[in-house]
């Protein structure tokens, strides 16, 4: 049996032979690729996708527009978790989604790139919060119908590879999906919240039961998803839930001016 370091340089030199007699292009600025850190991507590229660092809300992660939000109260929650709080105790949202993190995340979850889960789960453990200490990880589970037309969950193979880092069980039949709601995707922020409803149940509470469960997703959009998994979790008996997603859609305004200016470059450059 090979081990897992041997295995993946073999699988490297193997890439960077192919691609001698296959040239390959960057899927996010089009740059013919060599020995790149990360399948489909340059190393200009994937070293440019840096973690949110400006202040956010103490629950859902959620930037805020001015660092003066947090100067005298570091626990400020957003208007969202006021309103409605969470489910869950905490959501750690890492990166913004934005190219071409976006490039590489819509690859691999749309266009079956599998070879993109370890890199992106590197930068999920890259950038993990010191605080986290659960006992069980649950990746947010898809339909039946969902997953056999994609073939794969894309947040259980993230998940598998954090449960490694943290060796900690990961558990893909706890919390299963029991209706097959339209994509949340499609829907405004008041379709996504009535959408799924009742969509999640749970398999063996018992097995559960006082568990700090450490959820696993892809993108946090509006956490729709987040809450109503969280709020199943707490329902059946589980002990404190938390979030973790690799990407979160941000408005343009909350972005900081440095990534604008790279992508601004990167778009020039594919020119």
């Amino acid at each position: 049996m090979l081990h897992a370091c041997t295995k993946d340089r073999l699988i490297d030199w193997c890439r960077q032979a192919l691609r001698f007699v296959l040239p390959v292009e960057c899927l996010s600025c089009g740059t013919e690729l060599g020995a790149d850190p990360a399948p489909c991507f340059c190393s200009i590229c994937w070293q440019s996708i840096r973690p949110l660092q400006q202040p956010a809300c103490a629950i859902c992660d959620q930037p805020f527009v001015s660092p003066a939000a947090t100067t005298f109260t570091p626990n400020h929650h957003c208007h969202h978790c006021q309103e409605r709080p969470p489910a869950f105790q905490r959501a750690w949202t890492l990166f913004p989604y934005l190219p071409p993190l976006k490039d590489a995340i819509c690859s691999f979850k749309y266009r079956g790139t599998y070879t993109l889960a370890k890199p992106l789960a590197r930068l999920m453990i890259d950038a993990l919060p010191s605080e986290i200490d659960i006992d069980m990880i649950i990746p947010v589970p898809l339909h039946p119908t969902r997953l056999r037309e994609r073939e794969f969950n894309q947040s259980l193979l993230l998940a598998d590879q954090l449960g490694r880092h943290l060796a900690r069980p990961v558990s893909a039949t706890s919390l299963v999906r029991i209706s097959a709601a339209d994509p949340q995707t499609t829907l405004t922020r008041q379709a996504r919240l009535k959408n799924l409803k009742k969509s999640f149940a749970v398999r063996r509470p018992q097995d559960l039961t006082g568990k700090r469960i450490l959820l696993v997703d892809d993108v946090f959009t509006t956490g729709t998803t987040l809450r109503e998994c969280a709020k199943t979790l707490r329902q059946a008996g589980s002990g404190p839930v938390f979030a973790l997603t690799l990407a979160r859609t941000i408005e343009t305004d909350l972005v900081p001016d440095r990534i604008l200016a790279e992508q601004t470059t990167q778009t020039s450059n594919k020119r």
